[in-house]
């Protein structure tokens, strides 16, 4: 055996093959939708300095109030045992 004819010819095979693939990768697949690119989505509205200083006024008001309601009910459940 030739190793060296052997390695040549399974070389041109390989460049063979890969005209071949390339070949075929450029022709769109016959019965395939063109996939669409994704929509792009639309981002989060971004808060004003004004609007942050709002919502973080209202969760300190809920904050503080469930704090309260939680103090209120461990003090009922300590002072009825």
């Amino acid at each position: 055996m030739d190793l060296y004819r052997i390695i040549s010819e399974l070389v041109q095979e390989r460049d063979r093959l890969a005209r071949i693939i390339e070949s075929l990768e450029g022709i769109p697949a016959a019965g395939r939708a063109v996939p669409k690119p994704p929509a792009k989505r639309r981002g989060r509205k971004s808060m004003d300095n004004k609007g942050r200083k709002e919502v973080s006024e209202r969760m300190k008001l809920y904050w503080e109030k469930r704090r309260n309601e939680q103090n209120k009910e461990s003090k009922n459940e300590a002072g009825g045992a």
